[in-house]
């Protein structure tokens, strides 16, 4: 084979393997965009919707999207709320709840499903339901508030670092992590705790019917298995997952089995596709937990 010869594959290889390339990478992107957004439906009866909300809340936006698209959704006669989570920021957990709440309101049935943990923010967004199942193990309660500011100070000064700041007000730099916390800090920030600590209670209160001095007693951060939270009042009844479907059945007036509707995980990345998604939250889940966590936070805390 002559050196002409040789190149002239050698470049035909290299636009095939071009065209190849190029030829896959579009179809991903289109297999990437057109599961976006869409149902599935498994079985024939009438339907019941299952919204999941895995792992911390950080955001409000994807369960409160499905609970009013699956509401204003005169096919499904009812919603499954699957919850398996610690918790995490206050104002997310308190924009769900209220969604779950207004579901609940509108005549559309909502039951939640918990899983191995619903505590603390879990729990408080599963206080909008109509009824609360749980399994017997299931960690849920938790019914508190957390703040955590780092302190870089002594580091800093151990490498003659320093931090000019310039303030219009006592509290402006409340939290600073470069300086100590300072007694009057402490006060304001446990203030702020205490009152929405009380907003965790009002709703537990309002919404199992309970006591004032009863949730007062229970809401310390602690938490309870599926059984003790059912003989406190926290949760209603005992039961799996499937239990769980049939209650939302029977509470909508489905006769006979019901079809299952979820909407399909949003359009995974190129990585995801080619390496799996299982592995993903874990590197992008560092970021969150270290970087985006709320400041207030109904949230259990986690040993890693």
């Amino acid at each position: 084979m002559n050196k002409s010869t040789r190149w002239f594959i050698i470049i035909i290889a290299l636009l095939l393997f071009i065209g190849f390339g190029t030829t896959l990478f579009f179809f991903l992107i289109y297999w990437n965009l057109s599961d976006r957004d869409t149902d599935f439906v498994v079985g024939t009866g009438a339907k019941i919707a299952v919204v999941n909300l895995t792992g911390t809340i950080l955001t409000s936006e994807e369960t409160v999207r499905q609970f009013k698209k699956y509401r204003d959704d005169h096919s499904i006669k009812g919603i499954l709320f699957r919850v398996d989570s610690p918790g995490g920021g206050v104002v997310a957990s308190q924009e769900i709840y209220e969604e779950v709440k207004k579901t609940r309101e509108s005549g559309k049935p909502v039951v939640v499903s918990m899983g191995s943990l619903a505590a603390s923010g879990g729990y408080y967004v599963s206080c909008g339901a109509n009824r609360i199942v749980a399994n017997p193990g299931t960690l849920t309660g938790s019914i508190g508030v957390i703040s955590q500011f780092m302190h870089f100070d002594p580091l800093m000064n151990k490498i003659g670092i320093g931090v000019n700041t310039i303030k219009s007000g006592k509290f402006k730099d409340a939290g600073n992590p470069f300086r100590n916390m300072t007694t009057a800090d402490k006060k304001y920030f446990q203030t702020i705790m205490d009152d929405v600590h009380r907003q965790f209670i009002s709703v537990v209160e309002q919404e199992r019917d309970m006591e004032h001095d009863s949730v007062l007693a229970i809401a310390d951060g602690r938490v309870f298995t599926g059984e003790q939270a059912v003989e406190i009042g926290l949760v209603d009844t005992i039961g799996t997952y499937e239990d769980a479907l049939a209650i939302v059945a029977k509470l909508a007036g489905i006769r006979g089995e019901p079809s299952i509707v979820k909407e399909r995980k949003h359009g995974l990345s190129l990585f995801e596709r080619l390496f799996g998604e299982a592995k993903i939250p874990d590197f992008l889940g560092l970021k969150d937990e270290l970087l985006n966590q709320p400041i207030l936070q109904y949230k259990i805390l986690q040993g890693y």
